[in-house]
């Protein structure tokens, strides 16, 4: 029995959506079988829901999948699912009219919008990844007919001012979507997408993990020329994320992890979290055993994988995963996002910060977990990322106490295995209300540090930090568990605190004051362009001096790390101290009492200046005069 075909025109404002979609919005023309494949899938789920509600509808759910058909001659690719098809109602209000409502507003938007891949966000949000079709297609054609019904419905369009619409007679249930394929052409981004190579990779990277199964039937030729028909599938559909953690053995997780990282390891811990509510997803997230090659590489890529409903998105999603946890690989399928969502509306969707901020809690806490349970494994884990896991502290001010939490550094408490600041405090002297550390470019240097000396000499432990990110990171985070983090080379430092109130140790440290009056003006006012100060020194039992910073000032390594990234920043005068008990300084006293005028003086405060300076691992400003003046002094000694 014939039918009336009915042609429809498209809107003038959808007219000029369509040709957007067609041609500005999606720079990757593969991505339309992606969008067909989904829509596709969605079909199978919703007659499959649709099924278990009303058992009356008398669907087949008995083997959903969805086809791929290939037709060279007439160059056409079907894509056909056996889900919950459409009604000829269903047609016109989801695929005959792009936008129900909104679609001037929306053009407004994109015209306002000169990033077209948040454009291509906007237009996602409208739903018309359909019409991706045509950026591939001459013509599109549509046969459906939806569960329960008896009568089918043809579509036709051309995209550019009508479509066409019928009813059908004798349509299985499902949909089919035929593209009429324009010629390849690789200077405008159009593969052959009649090549089974083509296909297979399109389905392998978008929609690999799909839940069902996507089938393509191809000629193969054995070797007597006979020829077979032979029904593949396309996708693994093993999507480990959307499992319970029960269901999944460890080598399947392994297998993943290798798959998605180019690993030849297995992941040290792997996180598989499922949240639910407004906003739902899945993660399977994986921390390595050992740091890529470039994780200090500045044009590495980073994040993690975004699916939306087991269609791949993107493959380095940033918006997901902090710089600091760059090392972090793994899946995030998030179930209400748009297909066609781009990175730029990613850093600013509130529901995507909201993942990210439990993504990272989830990552914080399985480190945790690892140090409390396994030190010695967790110290091979700190091994590898422990500098960026510091970057952390510099970046995330809402994890700060976690960060510090797995913090592990060099300390002088022991040689060999390092600590945590959570031990440090629990071994604090009695009374001791600071965290003491000191920085510099190696253990030896900061042991041997002048500035160690009180601090050994009294059985105070510091912690040696020796990371160029340990410069940066002490200098913003205030303190830990209410203890205040203080470097040993900045500030006053005063060990003997219960002694100050003994009447003779007071009138010792008054009686050195008086001593030194005359001395010390006088080398602040002869070493003044170096330092700001000369004073004496509570932190020294050994050396003759030292060199530190007020509290507030910025390192020598500081400024060295902002001068090699091109900042001009003036130079900081520090602060000499001295040991008022050292044969040298007690010598230059008497000497400068006996005659302050002496040339020799000023030479000699030079020599001290620059040996602290070395003793620190400072550079000398000016190193031939001082070794002429060292091997003058030397020289005369002999």
């Amino acid at each position: 029995m014939g039918s009336t075909v009915e042609t429809l025109e498209f809107q003038a404002e959808t007219r000029q959506l369509l040709r957007l979609v067609i041609h500005s919005i999606y720079s990757n023309k593969d991505i339309f079988l992606r969008e067909l494949i989904s829509n596709a899938s969605d079909a199978l789920d919703k007659l499959r829901l649709e099924s278990l509600i009303d058992s009356a509808l008398q669907a087949d759910t008995s083997d959903l999948h969805i086809v791929l058909e290939a037709d060279p001659q007439a160059r056409t690719l079907t894509v056909r699912d056996n889900g919950i098809g459409m009604s000829r109602d269903d047609i016109v209000e989801l695929i005959g009219t792009i936008a129900k409502s909104g679609t001037a507003g929306l053009l407004e938007k994109i015209k306002e919008t000169e990033d077209a891949a948040a454009a291509q966000s906007l237009i996602g949000q409208f739903g018309v990844g359909f019409y991706s079709a045509f950026m591939v297609a001459d013509r599109v054609t549509l046969h459906t007919r939806r569960a329960g019904t008896e009568a089918g419905t043809r579509w036709e369009s051309d995209g550019e001012g009508t479509y066409e619409i019928e009813a059908v007679e004798d349509l299985p249930v499902g949909t089919s979507v035929t593209l009429h394929l324009k010629p390849a052409d690789g200077e405008d981004g159009l593969a052959d997408y009649l090549a089974e190579w083509k296909i297979r990779q399109i389905v392998k990277q978008y929609s690999d993990f799909i839940r069902w199964p996507i089938r393509m039937t191809t000629e193969r030729t054995d070797a007597d020329g006979a020829t077979t028909e032979q029904t593949d599938t396309l996708n693994s559909m093993k999507a480990l994320w959307a499992r319970s953690r029960s269901e999944v053995t460890e080598a399947e997780y392994t297998e993943f992890y290798q798959q998605i990282s180019h690993d030849w390891l297995a992941p040290a811990e792997t996180i598989h979290m499922r949240a639910e509510g407004t906003f739902e997803y899945e993660a399977l997230l994986f921390i390595p055993e050992q740091a890529p090659f470039d994780l200090f590489s500045r044009d590495a890529k980073r994040g993690v994988q975004l699916y939306v409903k087991r269609v791949f998105i993107m493959d380095d999603c940033e918006a997901l995963m902090p710089n600091y946890l760059r090392f972090v690989k793994g899946v995030v399928d998030a179930h209400d996002l748009s297909l066609n969502i781009s990175r730029e509306i990613l850093q600013h969707d509130r529901q995507i910060r909201g993942v990210r901020r439990r993504l990272v809690k989830k990552v914080l806490g399985a480190l945790k977990d690892v140090r409390t349970k396994d030190a010695e494994r967790y110290g091979k884990l700190w091994e590898q990322f422990g500098r960026v896991l510091k970057e952390g502290l510099l970046e995330d001010a809402d994890n700060t106490e976690a960060l510090l939490e797995l913090v592990q550094v060099a300390s002088t408490h022991d040689a060999e295995r390092p600590t945590t600041l959570r031990g440090y405090v629990e071994r604090m002297k009695e009374g001791q209300e600071t965290i003491y550390y000191l920085t510099g470019e190696d253990r030896s240097m900061v042991e041997n540090s002048p500035h160690m000396e009180a601090f050994a000499a009294k059985g105070y432990e510091v912690l040696i930090l020796t990371d160029p990110v340990d410069e940066v990171w002490v200098e913003q985070v205030p303190g830990f568990d209410g203890r205040r983090l203080q470097s040993i080379a900045k500030g006053q430092v005063d060990l003997d605190g219960a002694a100050e109130d003994d009447e003779e140790a007071g009138a010792e440290k008054a009686r050195r004051e008086q001593d030194f009056a005359a001395l010390l003006p006088w080398l602040t006012t002869a070493l003044s362009g170096q330092v700001k100060q000369v004073r004496l020194s509570s932190r020294l039992t050994t050396s003759a001096a030292c060199i530190v910073g007020d509290a507030q000032d910025m390192t020598p390594t500081l400024e060295k790390m902002y001068r090699a990234m091109g900042q001009e920043i003036p130079p900081v005068k520090r602060i000499l101290e001295l040991n008022p008990t050292h044969p040298l300084i007690a010598g230059l006293r008497t000497a400068h009492e006996a005659n302050a005028g002496d040339p020799a003086l000023a030479e000699i405060a030079e020599l001290v200046y620059g040996g602290a300076l070395l003793a620190e691992g400072g550079d000398l400003p000016d190193p031939a005069r001082f070794t002429r003046l060292l091997t003058e002094r030397l020289t005369r000694g002999l």
